[in-house]
């Protein structure tokens, strides 16, 4: 009789599952049998899963007994799935059961609570008139309440000679409202019926007059306890403000030294590090249990830290861009080994 822990990754369609498979053999040591598989593939009435695991090299699809921990890599909005396997095999063992975040309802969780000072103003785009706060503010992003990647984000800036720009992506402006215009019109008409936000725009610290972020990656391991493997850098192209589509990206050391002093490096990199881990621990208090997100930041003119926002689904390729990359392993490793930690308890 087969006594490992039979862990089951979930994604969101077939074609997914060799990939994060492989990568989960590849990084992972512990003893473990492992399977992925798709929300369809649950046979409820039968209560087994149809899945896919690697046996003496081989991919195979087969039948699974339901699995003592679920670590869900679906992109989702609802935990209706996770809820159902949760009532056959247990609460507290599946994480990231919503790993598409409302970025509206983790904005009112972060100011909620004593993250307050690093996070910008943010409002719901239909409940505010964007000239008043542009007066106020000069600058303003308008970002889906769902989204990944910079998708849809608008940059909004007045002018000094009283014209505004709309920019997305790059700097330069998509669309320019001369005095005479409606600026609530025309964003009206681009941003359509997706439910928007408009967050304050911070005046960036710049890297050789290029914009850039810090993605701090968290994740839970062995012990069930948050701990960050890795803080990346991503530099935007010149003359782009969407960090999403990078230039560069770099380890945080080899960033903060070329703009700070030795102590204010080590300053920021706590903060980096006690921040993350309190907004992990606030998000999973309202968003159910998680095992890893990352929280962006960017640094202010007056090189304070502000919370951009909070991703459920880390996207963990872009580490290959970066040169010197040593926690490839923890990475992928520490979800699967939070997962043992939960088929135990």
């Amino acid at each position: 009789m087969d006594e490992r822990p039979l862990i089951g990754i979930m994604v969101s369609n077939r074609g997914n599952r060799k990939g994060i498979l492989d990568l989960s053999h590849r990084y992972q040591n512990l003893n473990l049998k492992l399977f992925a598989f798709t929300p369809t593939d649950i046979l409820w009435n039968k209560q087994g899963i149809i899945g896919l695991s690697l046996k003496k090299g081989k991919w195979i699809q087969s039948s699974f007994p339901f699995p003592h921990t679920v670590y869900n890599r679906c992109y989702n909005k609802k935990p209706i799935t996770i809820q159902r396997l949760e009532a056959v095999i247990g609460s507290n063992k599946c994480f990231n059961s919503i790993n598409s975040f409302n970025k509206w309802d983790l904005y009112n969780i972060l100011v909620q609570s004593n993250l307050k000072p690093y996070v910008p103003n943010t409002f719901l785009y239909h409940e505010v008139n964007i000239s008043n706060l542009l007066k106020f503010y000069k600058l303003v992003y308008i970002k889906p309440i769902y989204g990944n990647k910079g998708a849809s984000v608008y940059r909004v800036e007045l002018m000094d000679n009283d014209e505004i720009h709309i920019s997305l992506h790059s700097l330069a402006p998509r669309y320019i409202c001369r005095k005479n215009e409606s600026i609530q019109k025309k964003l009206d008409e681009l941003l359509g019926p997706k439910t928007y936000m408009v967050q304050q725009g911070i005046p960036m610290s710049q890297l050789e007059h290029q914009y850039f972020d810090f993605r701090v990656l968290v994740q839970k391991g062995i012990t069930g306890e948050w701990a960050i493997p890795t803080i990346a850098c991503r530099v935007a192209h010149k003359r782009y403000f969407n960090t999403s589509m990078c230039e560069h990206i770099y380890d945080v050391v080899e960033v903060l030294p070329r703009l700070f002093s030795q102590e204010k490096v080590n300053d920021i990199l706590q903060s980096l590090h006690d921040v993350s881990v309190n907004a992990a621990k606030e998000a999973e208090i309202h968003m159910g249990l998680l095992g890893e997100l990352s929280v962006d930041f960017v640094i202010d003119k007056d090189s304070k830290l502000q919370i951009i926002e909070l991703n459920g689904k880390p996207q963990k390729s872009m580490y290959d861009d970066m040169k010197n990359f040593k926690s490839k392993k923890l990475i992928y490793s520490r979800p699967l080994d939070y997962a043992y930690y939960l088929s135990q308890l």
